[in-house]
């Protein structure tokens, strides 16, 4: 009954892409705005991947390419994850429509394999999971004057808390510069600590991005909440929605 007061007319003069869960589109006047980036946050077991998952099965089942970055979790296991609920990606995968990447941080050439996926690949739907192993490894910023690679870490320092904030921030701008030039609709997740202030667990992306869902959980009433924080050119309600997760994935209840 909560939800049903919230839901607004469409808005012509938007396009919106179909999130792919039930009752979210609803809220949203019609889905997420198209070539818009939207930060899905929240503690681990709150249901990023699997909003990640119905995100883009909503883009192959409407004949769409989509490309899902994972620097947390090797392919496979998260084709098999998000077959379990329903979502069978393999002959998406075969056809060319769908592709699932594993970017390796450990590698220094992991930005260049990244832009060279989003911005080569054609992709109508981009999801990052996540943003943050990104955002906190290592920058090549170019030549000290010996000539030797000068590289800057991004790291939690205390010590160095001024350059911490700085070279994040450029971290992640490269990344949804990246993301804004590929013209997708795009999905990037973060950690969200528990008991956090923070949308994000940089504490930036929630204001690069165009729109902010949170999702959340309290195992002492057994609930799941999600929220929409920001949406770029949507009318939205701030007010927690509660969600279950089951065969299909998440619906607002």
């Amino acid at each position: 009954m909560l939800r049903e007061q919230f839901v607004t007319q469409k808005d012509s003069s938007i396009q919106r892409i179909s999130t792919g869960i039930s009752g979210l589109d609803q809220l949203l006047q019609g889905g997420l705005p198209r070539q818009s980036i939207t930060l899905v946050s929240g503690p681990p077991g709150s249901g990023k991947s699997i909003f990640c998952f119905q995100f883009l099965f909503q883009g192959v089942q409407e004949n769409e390419k989509v490309l899902y970055l994972t620097l947390d979790k090797k392919e496979q296991g998260l084709i098999i994850q998000a077959k379990k609920l329903g979502m069978d990606f393999q002959d998406s995968i075969e056809s060319g429509n769908a592709t699932f990447r594993y970017l390796n941080i450990n590698k220094k050439l992991v930005y260049e394999a990244m832009s060279n996926e989003i911005l080569s690949g054609q992709y109508q739907r981009i999801v990052l999971d996540s943003i943050t192993p990104l955002s906190e490894m290592p920058m090549y910023l170019g030549n000290s004057e010996n000539g030797a690679s000068d590289f800057s870490f991004i790291n939690s320092d205390e010590n160095s808390p001024s350059k911490a904030g700085p070279m994040r921030r450029r971290h992640l701008l490269y990344i949804m510069n990246a993301l804004e030039t590929s013209e997708a609709t795009s999905i990037v997740t973060s950690e969200l600590p528990m008991g956090s202030t923070n949308l994000s667990r940089d504490g930036i992306s929630e204001f690069l991005a165009d729109g902010v869902i949170t999702l959340n959980f309290d195992s002492t009433m057994d609930r799941r909440k999600l929220s929409v924080l920001k949406m770029r050119n949507t009318k939205h309600t701030l007010k927690p929605q509660e969600i279950q997760i089951n065969q299909g994935g998440i619906t607002l209840i």
